[in-house]
């Protein structure tokens, strides 16, 4: 192993910036900045605007596309080209005639699923060498050639979504109205391959549990000569639906949606080999079940094959990776793509659930195959061939594999993600250098680096190791400055960040306390990088609190185990471990008034923000909880399910991790606050949980968001939020902040 840089965190208490003392701002200016904080906040889409997203790298590692908007305050995406250490514009929206009218429905859902709040340009696709970006503008089609051409329209059948070329440039693929077609890219022949044979049948398009729960956004995929499709058939005729309004908008239908709940039926999930020549498509037989002498036994089995989480084609051919509906079996597929038959190239089985690794396993073009294990440490290692990677190293991603060279996201320290590379001669090194999460694209010998690091994001261009070039990113700087102080807090070593006021002087008073977490599966917070959400603990600080956020039990990066503790119960550990790290912070800094509690979060964090005060009010004094599922019955079947398993084989379970049957314990107050058009975590769960607070006599209040989805992006509604919440805390601890 070799490894760049010392992989030593700063010190314990250390802020991980210069305070913001450092700036040279008085007090007073100190003041008005945290004042208009919110509004900025909101503005710039949680400060994502002006950063570059999006990357993609030519074979040669001549060429870098990406999307970025001009600045700060600019929400419109445009498509731009790094080549020869210079950055040139390519696609302007603003400089076109005015695209298409309203986003195609299944446009819409592809956004919300990604949680997309610009506009503009917000994905692209391009051809095997990079010479030509195709993307989808109002619906419209639109090409540009990296080599210096204007856009160009290309007219379709109808309202374009996802729109991919073929490998050598020559014919765009699209989904309209549900149909796969495919069209020359100078407009000729436009012509559908797939079309559903009802309106509850999608070709091209993912379902949302694929979508939402296991990161497969894609519903086909070119074959590398050009020649055939493989493409997922959807039915959603078997799923329960929702139908979403919104009470301020009475003149508007509501929308249905196709949602799976816990313990009812998915879509179902084909996969088809279709000829581009319009010849007749082949069936993927894929398996129905898996093996029961190998599956894990359990309560509840169910061998079925119900999932396709991953699906494509490599140098070797088409693939697809299958999970059962109980999770605990995966199989890697080989797929014939004469005949459509299929054979098992690898498999996976795990008593509680199969983690599913983006981008792993992955077919080396030697034919090799490098998949994650479990280690002795109960870290995710990586084996390519027979080689395995070291100890100590927890696999997150796999990247690229390009020749028998491969990269991949990893941590030692769960804080820090970095880069590494693998390759026969040089073996396991680690290449991103610094703090911080660290991600890659890559194309021949050029590495672009896309760190969130301490002070901020940058994007640095490699070529063999050394960095030719920086491509700019032009966010607004926030107005307040994150100042955290990384701890290691009680028995678990629970990884805490603790921020405190800027003018506060140690000793000086004590301060009320507010938990600001998630730790929830799948995401961190307590990473040493500068992002959104330091930027939102330092201001709730200087409101006044002393904001402690703790990644618990169950979030990524520490193990096996510790991401499975939660299996069984999703509120019991997570709640101790927030409580645990709040004691342990004390302990440390007796400035931090027990006396005085409060809690806030969004989807996971505010469901364990409510249940705080319903299960723990002589710990907690009030919560502010958003987007909450308190009713896990009402959670899609591929997320919940894998924690708690069948609803109706295992209610105990959903029945002490839901937060509906504790509404008579309210003691403390407490602010619900929900999107009225969340798709994902659906009001309902907000309206349940409050019906049945009324029912006990339990007061608390209630703010629904007119128009909001699971993602809060509109600027009023998203700054006036962040206002509101400090000051319902504030007034229910009585502090005057």
């Amino acid at each position: 192993m070799t490894e760049t840089q010392s992989n030593t965190p700063p010190h314990d208490d250390e802020p991980l910036v210069p305070t913001a003392d450092d700036t040279g701002r008085t007090v007073d200016e100190v003041r008005v900045a945290v004042a208009d904080f919110p509004r900025q906040f909101a503005r710039t889409h949680r400060f994502g605007l002006g950063v570059p997203r999006h990357f993609t790298v030519s074979p040669d590692g001549r060429r870098v596309l990406f999307v970025r908007s001009t600045g700060g305050d600019d929400p419109l995406g445009r498509l731009w080209l790094y080549e020869n250490g210079a950055e040139r514009l390519l696609v302007d929206p603003a400089a076109l005639p005015r695209q298409g009218g309203d986003l195609p429905a299944a446009e819409r859902t592809r956004r919300e699923r990604a949680r997309e709040s610009g506009s503009g340009v917000v994905s692209y696709t391009t051809d095997a060498a990079v010479r030509i970006a195709v993307l989808s503008l109002g619906g419209e089609l639109w090409t540009v050639g990296t080599d210096g051409g204007a856009p160009c329209r290309v007219l379709t059948a109808g309202p374009v979504v996802d729109p991919r070329p073929s490998p050598d440039g020559s014919l765009i693929a699209y989904v309209t109205g549900g149909a796969l077609h495919v069209v020359g890219v100078d407009g000729s022949d436009d012509r559908a391959l797939a079309v559903p044979e009802t309106s509850e049948v999608t070709h091209g398009l993912s379902d949302h549990a694929s979508a939402e729960s296991m990161g497969r956004s894609r519903g086909y995929w070119w074959s590398p000569d050009g020649t055939d499709l493989l493409v997922a058939r959807v039915d959603n005729s078997p799923v329960q639906r929702w139908y979403i309004a919104d009470p301020a908008e009475p003149g508007k239908p509501p929308t249905e949606v196709a949602y799976p709940l816990a313990g009812t039926a998915n879509a179902v999930v084909s996969l088809h080999l279709v000829p581009v020549s319009g010849g007749v498509s082949r069936a993927v037989r894929l398996p129905g079940s898996a093996p029961r002498e190998l599956h894990p036994a359990g309560e509840w089995t169910d061998m079925t094959f119900e999932y396709v989480p991953v699906a494509g084609w490599d140098g070797l051919g088409p693939f697809a990776q299958v999970q059962t509906r109980d999770q605990r079996t995966v199989q890697l597929l080989a797929i014939d793509r004469r005949t459509g038959a299929t054979r098992v190239l690898d498999q996976w089985h795990d008593p509680a659930w199969v983690e599913l690794v983006p981008g792993a396993p992955i077919r080396m073009p030697s034919g090799d195959m490098a998949r994650t294990f479990i280690a002795e440490d109960e870290l995710t290692g990586l084996r390519v061939g027979g080689v395995s990677s070291p100890p100590g190293v927890n696999v997150r991603e796999v990247v690229d594999a390009a020749g028998e060279q491969l990269h991949f996201l990893a941590n030692e320290d769960p804080t820090e993600v970095h880069v590494w590379r693998y390759d026969p001669v040089d073996g396991f090194t680690r290449i991103s250098r610094g703090p911080g999460v660290h991600h890659a694209h890559i194309g021949g010998d050029t590495v672009v680096l896309d760190s969130w690091t301490p002070s901020g994001r940058t994007v640095s261009v490699t070529s063999g190791g050394v960095e030719v070039g920086r491509i700019a990113v032009l966010a607004a700087k926030p107005l307040v400055t994150p100042r955290p102080m990384f701890l290691r807090l009680g028995e678990r070593e629970l990884r805490s960040q603790l921020y405190l006021p800027s003018w506060y002087e140690r000793g000086s008073g004590r301060l009320p306390v507010l938990l600001n977490p998630y730790a929830g599966a799948g995401f961190q917070l307590v990473v040493r990088a500068k992002a959104w959400w330091t930027c939102v603990s330092q201001w709730f600080a200087e409101q006044g609190f002393a904001v402690l956020v703790t990644d618990g039990r169950g979030t990524p990066g520490r193990g096996r185990a510790w991401e499975k503790a939660i299996r069984g119960d999703r509120l019991t550990p997570a709640l101790q471990d927030q409580m645990d790290a709040l004691h342990a912070a004390a302990e440390r800094f007796p400035d931090l008034d027990l006396g005085s509690v409060a809690i806030r979060g969004w989807s996971y964090g505010g469901y364990l923000a409510a249940g705080a005060v319903l299960r723990h009010p002589e710990v907690f004094h009030a919560a502010v909880a958003g987007g909450a599922p308190t009713d896990r019955r009402l959670y899609d079947t591929h997320w919940e399910e894998r924690f708690l398993g069948h609803p109706e084989v295992f209610p105990d379970a959903y029945r002490r991790s839901s937060l509906v049957p504790d509404a008579h314990r309210l003691s403390r107050p407490l602010l619900l606050v929900h999107g009225v058009a969340d798709d994902n975590v659906h009001i309902a769960h907000t309206l349940r949980l409050s019906a049945a607070l009324v029912a006990a006599g339990r007061p608390h209040a209630v703010l629904p968001l007119s128009g909001a989805t699971h993602l809060v992006t509109g600027t009023d509604q998203a700054s006036g939020l962040l206002v509101s919440e400090a000051e319902f805390l504030k007034r229910s601890l009585g502090h005057p902040g």
